[in-house]
C-alpha cells in the first residue's frame, strides 16, 4: 500500500467510515484495509451503522444501538444470515420415515414433516384403505 492510502485510511476510519467504504474509495481489498487498521490500532472515534455507515447516537442509560434505523437493521440481517447465532439446533430421526432432520429451538419435535405426522396419526387410529362393510 502507498503512504497516501495509509494516511487516507487513518482519516476515513477516524471519521467513522466502514472498512468496505474505505476499500471501495481507495480501490484496495477490504481485507487489506481491515488488517492495516488492526495492525496500526486505527479505530473509529464513534460507532457507525454497519449497513449504511451513518454515525450512531447513543442515549444515556439506554441500550447501545447497533443500527441507525429499522430499515438498516432488516437490510443487514437479510444480507448476513450466517451471522445469526443459532445455538439450539437439535438432530432427530423421524419415527415414520426414518429420515434424519434438524430442528432449531424445539427439542420436542418428533417428525420431519407434516406428511409424516399425518401418516403416523392415520396409523395410530387404525385407518386404512379398506372399506368397511355396512351390512
Amino acid at each position: 500500500m502507498k503512504p497516501y492510502q495509509k494516511h487516507r485510511i487513518a482519516i476515513m476510519r477516524g471519521n467513522g467510515a466502514t472498512y468496505a467504504a474505505i476499500a471501495a474509495e481507495l480501490g484496495v481489498p477490504e481485507s487489506t484495509v481491515t488488517s492495516h487498521c488492526r495492525r496500526k490500532g486505527i479505530t473509529t472515534t464513534f460507532e457507525v451503522c454497519p449497513e449504511c455507515g451513518k454515525r450512531l447516537v447513543h442515549l444515556p442509560k439506554k441500550k447501545k444501538k447497533r443500527f441507525c434505523s429499522e430499515k438498516c437493521r432488516m437490510a443487514w440481517w437479510a444480507k448476513n444470515p450466517e451471522a445469526i447465532n443459532k445455538k439450539a439446533i437439535y438432530y432427530f430421526d423421524c419415527p415414520q420415515c426414518g429420515q434424519s432432520f434438524s430442528a432449531y429451538g424445539n427439542s420436542k419435535r418428533k417428525y420431519c414433516s407434516q406428511k409424516c405426522v399425518m401418516a403416523a396419526h392415520k396409523n395410530k387410529r387404525g385407518d386404512s384403505d379398506k372399506t368397511i362393510n355396512a351390512n
